[in-house]
């Protein structure tokens, strides 16, 4: 989970467009694990619109309520999630994933070093919220569902429609972001704090199947125990074994959608995903899918539709 944007099925087209490096996804929350899209971070661009409903957007220390309408962009390699506010009420988006060299071009060019990088490397430029009610964030917003109508009809030449909305879209930013005052303490901070924390999920995601201890996750990025759980805490508002826990459930989910075969008995499946404890390992998992493994192994015999689109996993 580093470097790689994760795949969504497109839900106009069925599948991912290949050789144009910019992507278009239709997200319903309440198909995805949790309703919410789980932590991430990758070498693209992104921008997200909310089409319906409400959603709160995590990263850094930030927690930003997104409303119908609004949106948000996110530089490089920032870990974000995004969660629904009332599980009852489906919250949907689009997002547009793209990566930066596809405007100014592979290399070091004049192009790049001008208008690029000043994107890039801003501290300021991590996060920006949108709304209506900013001229130069309204433009924004114009221009992003431009480009989301025009990947949708795929008229001939819209590839290069969609790149000169980008095109306008970026110096919108270099005119309305870039000059800003920034406080960078407070950057250098965060960005620690998350490097760690990016790295102790990546050690999880590859342990996740052994007992892990929290002296050992703080050990894998070598801090101490207690500055790995204000990491976390100040990052994803999670414990570290909260965090280890709702990814071994989701691992748990995911292998009963799959009928994997250590999936055959629920003591099986508890100890494929790291719990030594059965008991325990249901409790865990009502707890956070409000049915037990055997509730939710008979919805998908019953009705695999209904139970295998919220466990969608994203890949990134």
């Amino acid at each position: 989970m580093s470097d790689k944007p994760y795949l969504v099925e497109d839900s106009i087209t069925g599948n991912e467009e290949i050789g144009f490096p910019v992507h278009v996804h239709y997200i319903e929350l309440a198909k995805q694990y949790m309703q919410r899209i789980r932590w991430n971070w990758h070498a693209e661009l992104e921008i997200i619109i909310i089409t319906h409903g409400e959603a709160d957007f995590l990263s850094d220390d930030k927690r930003i309520r997104l409303h119908t309408g609004e949106g948000i962009l996110i530089n490089q390699n920032v870990m974000h999630s995004i969660q629904a506010i009332d599980k009852d009420a489906n919250c949907s988006m689009y997002n547009i994933v793209f990566h930066p060299s596809f405007l100014f071009g592979y290399g070091n060019t004049v192009m790049s070093s001008k208008y690029l990088v000043p994107i890039l490397s801003s501290p300021a430029m991590r996060i920006i919220e949108l709304s209506e009610h900013d001229s130069w964030q309204k433009k924004i917003l114009d221009l992003s569902n431009r480009v989301i109508s025009a990947n949708l009809t795929k008229k001939y030449g819209y590839e290069l429609v969609i790149k000169s909305y980008l095109c306008q879209l970026w110096t919108a930013l270099l005119e309305n972001v870039i000059p800003q005052n920034i406080n960078k303490t407070k950057e250098i901070t965060i960005s620690m704090d998350e490097a760690r924390v990016k790295d102790a999920i990546l050690y999880i995601e590859t342990h996740y199947k052994e007992q892990i201890t929290l002296e050992e996750l703080a050990a894998s990025v070598h801090i101490s125990k207690s500055e790995c759980c204000r990491c976390f805490k100040r990052t994803l508002q999670v414990t570290p074994i909260e965090y280890l826990m709702k990814y071994r459930i989701f691992r748990a989910a995911n292998m009963l959608q799959r009928n994997d075969p250590d999936a055959h008995s629920m003591s099986s499946l508890a100890f494929s995903v790291g719990f030594n404890n059965a008991s325990y390992f249901n409790k865990v998992f009502k707890q956070y899918l409000e049915c037990t493994p055997s509730e939710y192994k008979r919805k998908l015999k019953n009705d695999p539709a209904s139970a295998t689109e919220p466990f969608r996993e994203f890949k990134i």
